[in-house]
């Protein structure tokens, strides 16, 4: 019995430590496959009195008769009045205000760098900014010297004047201590509703835009940006040789100018044309008919042009190795000692932008989530409330004008045409 007893503890034994082990790697298994929680650098909507203990304008930049103001406003039409942002005021102004991150973003944690916010052009823009800037600077960023020359790590958004309507990103490159424009345009939306406004950068040296949370333009930094020195450059030892030929046609010598070709006018006088009956060249003076074009006139004689037969093709300068190319696997790296702070830097013309739901975060998913709360949740009824609006004007000048009708009338196409195209928020 006390044989049997001593078997059965040693079973219960093994089995207990066993399930132990068992239940230890199957934890330890969840955890390491856990997708890491994402991290919130920072995020700001404006929904009440308190931005203004985390915003600052800058005092010391430019002269105050230059610079605009900030007004706290849900604007002219919206889904809802208690959700607000920033609007800049007066016209032709600067503005500038720059607020510090919950906590820094620093590129060599090797993680995606994702900044996102809200563009509201109720004023119809006819010229200025309205992109965000990452900052660097830490406890030595002043903000009350916040402008144009501050130094930062991504300059993001629309910018619109006259003809060119285009969202800026622009990287700032360690190696060449400058930012750096991508090189094909990103077209902006240019209407006066709310826009979202999302930039991805990762540590795989690739980004990505996003406008209404629809991908615009992604690639390879190295491909849409100048962060490398070219591969290849032109071989400094080699030049076009004295006797390259590359004049495809040359004149046909066997070609001559006809006999009497110079004598040809460029005008003749009009043969429709008469005298008049009743002109008196003593009173009148010497009648002199209307010119008009020779159509014998030829222009100046030129020579027929023929294949050159000694033609060799365009010369093109050989390639060789760029000594200076070297491969930079840090080119994300926009903020490689920490970037601190957030802020808008602008030269508006025409102001009334409002800036709203600002996020900056290391995950994609988390800012489109950011953005189902708040941009998709009131998009639609912001369009409702101007067209209500829209509507009670058309109604009110209607009745003080009975013209007005007819107006109107012509117009519904075009207005259709309008609506269909917020809808679709397709131009790219």
């Amino acid at each position: 019995l006390l044989l049997t007893s001593l078997l059965l503890f040693q079973f219960q034994t093994k089995h207990t430590e066993a399930t132990t082990m068992k239940f230890s790697i199957l934890t330890t298994a969840a955890l390491l496959s856990a997708p890491a929680a994402a991290e919130i650098y920072f995020k700001e909507q404006f929904n009440d009195e308190s931005w203004q203990d985390r915003w600052t304008a800058p005092t010391e930049w430019r002269k105050t008769a230059e610079m605009g103001e900030w007004k706290h406003t849900a604007g002219e039409f919206y889904a809802d009045a208690a959700d607000k942002g920033l609007q800049t005021s007066p016209d032709a102004r600067f503005h500038g205000i720059s607020a510090k991150m919950d906590k820094a973003f620093n590129s060599s944690d090797g993680k995606d760098v994702v900044i996102q916010y809200t563009v509201k052009n109720e004023q119809g823009i006819d010229c200025g900014g309205a992109y965000i800037k990452l900052l660097p600077g830490g406890e030595d960023f002043n903000s009350a010297k916040f402008g144009g020359d501050t130094p930062y790590g991504i300059m993001f958004g629309p910018d619109i004047c006259g003809s060119n309507k285009r969202t800026h990103v622009i990287l700032h490159s360690v190696d060449k201590g400058e930012g750096l424009l991508i090189k094909k345009d990103i077209p902006c939306e240019t209407d006066k509703f709310s826009h979202l406004y999302t930039l991805v950068v990762r540590p795989d040296n690739t980004f990505e835009v996003f406008v209404d949370n629809k991908s615009v333009r992604s690639g390879k930094l190295e491909d849409e940006f100048d962060f490398l020195e070219p591969k290849e450059i032109k071989d400094p030892d080699q030049s076009k040789p004295s006797d390259w030929v590359d004049a495809a046609k040359i004149p046909d010598p066997a070609d001559e100018k006809p006999e009497g070709y110079d004598d040809i006018p460029e005008e003749i006088p009009d043969p429709d044309v008469t005298k008049p009956d009743d002109w008196d060249d003593e009173d009148d003076g010497e009648w002199e008919p209307p010119m008009v074009d020779n159509p014998e006139y030829k222009g100046p004689w030129k020579p027929k042009m023929i294949d050159n037969p000694d033609y060799k093709g365009p010369w093109v300068h050989p390639m060789i190795p760029n000594p200076d190319y070297k491969y930079n696997d840090k080119m994300y790296a926009v903020c490689p000692d920490g970037c601190t702070h957030v802020g808008f830097e602008l030269w508006q013309v025409k102001s009334g932008t409002i800036f709203d739901d600002i996020i900056v975060t290391d995950s994609l998913e988390e800012a489109q989530k950011f953005a189902e709360e708040t941009f998709f949740k009131k998009k639609d009824g912001e369009k409702a409330m101007y067209d209500d609006k829209q509507k009670a004007e058309a109604a009110e000048m209607a009745a003080e004008d009975p013209e007005f009708d007819e107006m109107l009338d012509a117009d519904d196409d075009e207005m259709l045409d309008d609506d269909d195209e917020y809808d679709m928020h397709d131009e790219f």
